[in-house]
């Protein structure tokens, strides 16, 4: 099977003059590397397409494959999530991960979790900041938390991003606001353990494979998942697998988000604990970060045994289960 790639290549964006934080989503050379490399050893035939740009060059020129996987973040708009699917869904191309509609839906923190809350999964209250009139109107009892509310790999959040009082949050907010325009998203801190979760498969045929909690350690910052914590997680973090009714109540509530939601193929769902240890959800990633080392999903993946290769297998036989006669990879194979 001919297999194209779509990416946004970190180190064309931090050549261009954007820094190391506004990148972090981003994927470099040797992710793309192992991805190929996994997928090749597969037997794949993979292409390396780029950006949404080169794609629409590509496909007016006439190009086709049998399937694209997608991995390219966007860079542009509270949407870029979603204009690589879009556009294969407009040249009727099949891809691997979730479409257009929860792409950018789950970018979207606020709108996600209304949705989510509709499904009657706890979350945390909240309000969506895009005003500092909106700053000095919430009413949320405090410490509260302030992180973008459409930007993924904790960009934005430090140790600021934990406010006491209406001072801090609405110095914050002045803060954060024209780095993202977007908005910000205020929710109660909740101050117990974080969990991710890694799912895989569509639909019914979703598992949720094992939940991971993320501890930090001493010179971390202090009870935030942070970008800088992420970003220097071999000093500051601790990752293992969850264990007993949490990680059980973890998969669950994952599972019905995953579901609830109509994610496919495979990514992450985060939870957080409050004081009495009762879990609520915080995100959903769709389109994870696949880096082999410092990727969370392949390292709760490779905690509960599965080796990168299979990970990586298993995400597109989910999406080959999708293919119907009409597509060129099932005509490919017979219709298998």
């Amino acid at each position: 099977m001919r297999l194209g790639m779509t990416y946004d290549l970190r180190q064309d964006y931090l050549a261009l003059g954007w820094d190391e934080e506004e990148t972090a989503e981003l994927d470099g050379v040797e992710t793309l590397d192992a991805i190929a490399g996994a997928l090749g050893a597969l037997g794949y035939d993979v292409d390396r397409i780029g950006n949404v740009h080169r794609l629409a060059e590509r496909l007016v020129a006439g190009e086709r494959w049998e399937l694209v996987f997608n991995i390219a973040e966007g860079f542009a708009g509270v949407g870029r999530e979603a204009q690589v699917p879009a556009l294969l869904d407009a040249y009727e191309v099949p891809y691997v991960f979730s479409d257009p509609l929860v792409c950018a839906l789950t970018l979207h923190k606020g709108m996600t979790k209304r949705l989510v809350r509709d499904m009657g999964v706890p979350t945390p209250a909240f309000a969506v900041v895009t005003a500092l009139a909106d700053a000095e109107a919430v009413e949320l009892p405090f410490p509260l938390f302030v992180k973008p509310v459409a930007e993924g790999t904790s960009k934005g959040i430090s140790a600021a991003s934990r406010v006491t009082g209406r001072a801090e949050l609405l110095a914050e907010c002045r803060r954060q606001l024209p780095r993202f325009p977007a908005g910000l998203l205020v929710e109660t801190y909740l101050p117990g353990r974080e969990l991710t979760v890694g799912v895989l498969g569509s639909g019914a045929r979703a598992e949720a494979v094992a939940a991971m909690e993320v501890t930090l350690l001493p010179g971390a910052e202090e009870g935030i998942y942070s970008w800088a914590n992420k970003d220097q997680w071999e000093e500051r973090c601790r990752y293992a697998l969850a264990e007993g009714a949490a990680a059980e109540e973890a998969r669950a509530l994952a599972l019905a988000v995953w579901r609830g939601l109509g994610c496919r193929d495979g990514g992450r769902v985060d939870l957080r604990a409050d004081a009495a240890g009762r879990l609520a959800f915080l995100e959903v990633n769709p389109l994870p970060g696949l880096d082999p080392v410092k990727g969370d999903l392949p390292i709760l993946c490779r905690l509960a045994g599965m080796p990168y290769q299979e990970l990586l297998g298993r995400i597109v036989d989910s999406a080959r289960a999708r293919l119907t006669p009409r597509s060129p990879a099932a005509a490919a194979t017979g219709g298998e």
